[in-house]
């Protein structure tokens, strides 16, 4: 392959419609959450002297939606037309941004609070419908090559999106950035114009929300492989949780260093994540997903203790880079499962009932790790979340013998 070609198979990806449009979607709608983010984080800590308190509620009006309306949101995304919901998402959340504009300066800034929440939430009725298109229209065969190319994207967001908010924020200002928010969501919202109409199926579904939902899981409890991943999102986001409000005192515990040095950290695993993409993007084809899967969550495991335990600046940014590395083809392989082992009418219910079950665990450690380390210190906890890994890991292994059942997805009675 010639220096600035492009394989001939992201070439025949990319003359598939939806795709294209997909992903030109993502990157208006990364530029509006990053900027949204960075600006509002920045904003709320300047108007309230850094309270703790404000903060976090920053960060609950970001996260909180994924655990609470996901599943709403999946559901109702398998019922409704899935062009329709994304366009009407995006368009809402655009209008929010214009609508909370004028009214920055009078409410102060709960008022970007607000639209960080709304957005957040609309973003679980039309995330799920993206992922019901790309189920439908696109060939099984290039789903991995097509959600590596997604999380490609995410990872030069990891590293530009900072970035990027910061620079709008302190350039002009938080209205500014709100405004660019909004932008980006109209942009997505006209880009997803140009998508061919919803088919005459698509919304026809009869029936009750509620027989929607206890059918959804139905749908996972009869489903081998979604059962197993449900265990490996909860082995994973318990570990995670654990640890990653600790990072910063690796920085200022086991290496000694200001905690400023964090950036080099967050560098190293950034710049990693992008790497990785574009490795995954590349070998997408010639890598099963469950062996994407089993090789991350074993290099995490070993990466976790590794950071756990050293006192060496360059061995730690060595696991960090190798936590980041491997980090773009778990959830490549994690999408891509989920994707070829669910029908695409329950595509919007069984990610909504997967993501957070990783949410809730994640978050139940996270609230437990800063109690547990200061009544026990950083190794026990690091070892705890290494156990953790290895536990998802042990549920991967199935999927390489479910993967040859003829039949793997379930029945959904």
């Amino acid at each position: 392959m010639g220096c600035g070609t492009v394989p001939r198979g992201e070439r025949a990806l990319f003359r598939n419609r939806f795709v294209r449009v997909l992903l030109l979607s993502a990157l208006f709608l990364q530029i509006g959450v990053w900027v949204r983010n960075l600006a509002v984080l920045m904003y709320v800590m300047e108007k309230t002297g850094g309270d703790a308190v404000a903060v976090s509620l920053v960060q609950l009006a970001e996260y909180a939606p994924i655990f609470l309306f996901s599943f709403v949101g999946g559901t109702f995304a398998d019922r409704w037309r899935p062009k329709r919901t994304m366009v009407g998402c995006d368009l809402t959340s655009a209008l929010f941004a214009f609508l909370v504009l004028p009214a920055m300066e009078r409410i102060s800034w709960t008022a970007a609070l607000a639209a960080v929440f709304v957005s957040s939430v609309l973003s679980q009725f039309s995330q799920p419908a993206g992922m019901r298109l790309f189920k439908r229209h696109v060939p099984e065969k290039w789903v991995q090559t097509g959600m590596s190319l997604y999380q490609t994207l995410i990872a030069a967001f990891m590293i530009a999106g900072p970035i990027l908010g910061t620079m709008v924020y302190e350039s002009f200002g938080i209205e500014a950035a709100v405004a660019v928010m909004g932008a980006a969501f109209l942009a997505s919202a006209c880009v997803l114009a140009f998508l061919p109409p919803d088919s005459a199926e698509d919304g026809s579904r009869s029936g009750s929300v509620l027989a929607d939902m206890a059918a959804g899981f139905r749908y996972v409890r009869a489903n081998r492989v979604l059962m197993l991943l449900g265990g490996h999102f909860a082995s994973a986001g318990l570990a995670l949780g654990l640890i990653q409000p600790l990072t910063v005192f690796v920085v200022t515990e086991k290496l000694g260093l200001p905690k400023e040095q964090l950036q080099w950290l967050l560098a190293a695993n950034g710049v990693a994540m992008l790497i990785g993409g574009a490795l995954t993007a590349g070998w997408s084809r010639k890598i099963a997903p469950e062996t994407l899967l089993l090789v991350g969550a074993l290099v995490s495991s070993l990466s976790v203790l590794t950071i756990g335990l050293s006192t060496n600046l360059g061995l730690t940014l060595l696991a960090e880079f190798s936590v980041g590395l491997v980090l773009p083809g778990i959830q490549v392989g994690i999408a891509t499962l989920v994707l070829r082992s669910t029908e695409a009418d329950f595509v919007g219910r069984v990610n909504g009932i997967l993501n957070p079950l990783f949410m809730g665990t994640m978050v139940a450690t996270m609230a437990v790790s800063g109690w547990l380390k200061e009544r026990l210190s950083l190794e026990p906890l690091f070892l705890a979340a290494t156990v953790l890994f290895c536990i998802g890991a042990l549920f991967v292994f199935p999927l390489f013998a479910a993967r040859r059942a003829p039949n793997a997805s379930g029945d959904a009675a």
